[in-house]
C-alpha cells in the first residue's frame, strides 16, 4: 500500500516535537472541534460539494478521522503520524472500507491510484512541503485531484489569539503561505492548479449573522480576499526529462573553518560530475589549513581551492565562477545555514527546466531559532515587494545566498555586467539584476533556514541594509527609468 523512504536525520528533532504535541492534543481535539462546530459543519459540507461519494480518497494528515469519514468512500485511506491520533481514529470508525495507517507522509511513497486526495489544514506543519508533493506523484492518475484547504495569512494574528485564548487547538510551527508560495511549489513537482476559492469570511456562529454573511457577502470580489480558509484544487502534470548536467559548487568562506568538512561530506551527488570549489577570503581562523586537509582527506572527490585578491562574497563568487568548468554553477554559503543536502532541490529544478535562475527563498518555512533576526526578516520582506515590482517576476527571497543557473547564462550576465557596473558586494543583486537583464526565468525553491553551528556572521544589519536601499534605488533608475 504504501512505501517507507528514509527520512532526513537533520529534521527527526522538529518532527519528534511535533509528534509529542499532537500525541498530547489528541484527546483535546473533539472538544476543540465542539467549541469551533459551525466552521467544522460548513468545511465538511464543501468537502462533501467537492468529493461525490464512493470515492477512492486518501487524506493526509487525517488526525482523528472526522472528516475522511464523513465523506463516504468506496475506499478511504487516513495517514498521520501522531500515534495517538491514528488510535483515535481507529477506534471510532465503524466504515470498514476506511484504514488509518501512523507514517511520516514527508517518507513515503504509494502503490495505488486514489480518486481524490485531501490536505485539509496540515501545509503549516510540514517541514519539506517540496517533497510530499512529489511522493503524492506516485499516488494520482491524470484523473486524480488533490484538494489543498489552508489557512489565509492574513488571518495569522486572529489565529494565534484565539489559540492563547484556548478556543483553537495550537500548532507547534506554521508556514503561513501565500497563493504565489504555493504555485512554487506546484511549479517544482509538476502539478498544476484546476480552480481556486476561498470560503467562510464569518467562521463563528453568529445567529442570523453567520449564514448571511457567508452566503452573500463572501462570494462578493475584494471582500472575499478577506475570508479565512483556502481551497485550491490541483492535478498532476506530465514531468518533464530531468537532463544530466556537471556542477561546480561555490563555496565562498571566511572565518569558516568548523564548517569545511561538513560541507564537503553532505553535498549529494547529482549531475553527471561535481566540482567543489573553495574561495577564501582572508581568514583569521585556520580555514585554509582545513581546506588543505580537507582535499587531502576526500580524495574522490574534485576540490579547488582559491583565495581571492579582493574582499567580499560577490569577489568570492567571482572569482569561483570564472574558476569553474562545469556547465550548471551553484553558489553554497559556508555557514552551512542552507543546508548541503537541499542542492539537490536546486539542480532538479534547473534540470528539468523549471526556471534558469534558482533563487533560494527562506521565507515561506520557520526558522530556526536565531537563524535569522526579527530586523533582517523585515528587511527581506520589503525588498522582496520592491524587487518583484522591478524585476516583473515573484521574488519572495532577494538575499538568499543559495542560487544556481547555467555557466553559458552567467558568461552572459558577466559580458553585460557595464550596464549595472561593479556595484553588489554580495553577488545577489549582480545576478538577480542581469537574469532580469537577460530576461531569464526566475524560480524560488523554498528552504529551511538553519541556525549557524560553527562562527558568526559576516552581515552588518544596518551598514548593508542602507547599501541594499541605495542599490535597490540604482536598479529602478536602470531598470524602470532609463529605457
Amino acid at each position: 500500500m504504501i512505501k517507507i523512504l528514509p527520512a532526513r536525520e537533520i529534521d527527526q528533532e522538529i518532527k519528534n516535537e511535533l509528534k509529542n504535541k499532537y500525541n498530547d492534543l489528541a484527546d483535546k481535539r473533539v472538544a476543540f472541534r465542539k467549541k469551533n462546530w459551525y466552521y467544522y459543519q460548513k468545511l465538511i459540507a464543501y468537502f462533501q460539494f467537492l468529493i461525490p461519494p464512493g470515492k477512492r480518497i486518501l487524506e493526509l494528515g487525517c488526525a482523528d478521522g472526522y472528516i475522511l469519514s464523513k465523506l463516504n468512500p468506496s475506499k478511504g485511506i487516513g495517514i498521520d503520524f501522531s500515534s495517538r491520533m491514528i488510535q483515535l481514529a481507529k477506534d471510532k470508525n465503524t466504515n470498514p472500507n476506511i484504514n488509518f495507517i501512523e507514517a511520516d507522509i514527508e517518507c513515503i511513497e504509494y502503490d495505488e491510484k486514489f480518486d481524490y486526495i485531501l490536505m485539509s489544514d496540515i501545509l503549516g506543519d510540514l517541514i519539506d512541503i517540496q517533497q510530499v508533493l512529489e511522493n503524492l506523484r506516485t499516488a494520482c492518475s491524470s484523473e486524480t485531484r488533490i484538494i489543498i484547504n489552508y489557512h489565509s495569512i492574513l488571518w495569522e494574528p486572529i489565529l494565534k489569539l484565539a489559540e492563547k485564548l484556548r478556543l483553537k487547538m495550537p500548532q507547534k510551527q506554521s508556514n503561513w503561505l501565500t497563493k504565489t508560495d504555493i504555485h512554487h511549489f506546484l511549479n517544482l513537482t509538476d502539478f498544476e492548479d484546476v480552480s481556486f476559492e476561498r470560503k467562510f469570511l464569518l467562521p463563528k456562529w453568529i445567529p442570523l449573522l453567520s449564514e448571511f454573511v457567508n452566503k452573500w457577502t463572501a462570494p462578493l470580489p475584494l471582500l472575499n480576499k478577506l475570508c479565512l480558509s483556502n481551497f485550491l484544487i490541483i492535478r498532476k502534470k506530465t514531468s518533464p526529462p530531468i537532463r544530466n548536467y556537471s556542477v561546480s559548487i561555490i563555496i565562498p568562506c571566511r572565518n569558516e573553518e568548523g564548517n569545511i568538512q561538513s560541507a564537503v561530506q553532505r553535498i549529494p551527488k547529482f549531475g553527471t560530475s561535481q566540482e567543489i570549489i573553495f574561495i577564501e577570503g582572508h581568514s583569521t581562523d585556520e580555514t585554509v589549513e582545513e581546506i588543505e586537509r580537507v582535499i587531502q582527506f576526500f580524495p574522490d572527490r574534485e576540490i579547488k581551492f582559491f583565495i581571492q585578491e579582493g574582499k567580499g562574497k560577490g569577489d568570492a563568487v567571482r572569482l569561483g565562477f570564472s574558476k569553474a568548468d562545469k556547465e550548471v554553477l551553484m553558489i553554497l554559503d559556508a555557514d552551512l545555514t542552507v543546508i548541503p543536502e537541499d542542492l539537490s532541490k536546486f539542480y532538479n529544478a534547473i534540470a528539468s527546466d523549471k526556471g534558469e535562475l534558482i533563487n533560494g527563498c527562506r521565507l515561506v518555512y520557520p526558522m530556526e531559532k536565531e537563524a535569522m533576526r526579527f530586523l533582517n526578516i523585515l528587511g527581506n520582506k520589503i525588498f522582496a515587494i520592491l524587487f518583484s515590482w522591478l524585476l516583473n517576476q515573484n521574488i519572495r527571497d532577494t538575499l538568499c545566498g543559495t542560487k544556481v543557473l547555467f555557466k553559458k547564462d552567467y558568461e552572459n550576465i558577466r559580458l553585460g555586467r557595464d550596464y549595472f557596473g561593479d556595484f553588489d558586494p554580495f553577488g545577489d543583486f549582480d545576478l538577480i539584476f542581469g537574469a532580469s537583464k537577460n530576461n531569464l526565468k526566475i524560480v524560488e525553491v523554498p528552504i529551511k533556514y538553519r541556525a549557524r553551528f560553527y562562527g558568526k556572521t559576516n552581515i552588518s544589519r544596518f551598514r548593508h541594509g542602507m547599501l541594499l536601499l541605495r542599490m535597490t534605488l540604482f536598479a529602478f533608475i536602470k531598470l524602470k527609468v532609463k529605457h
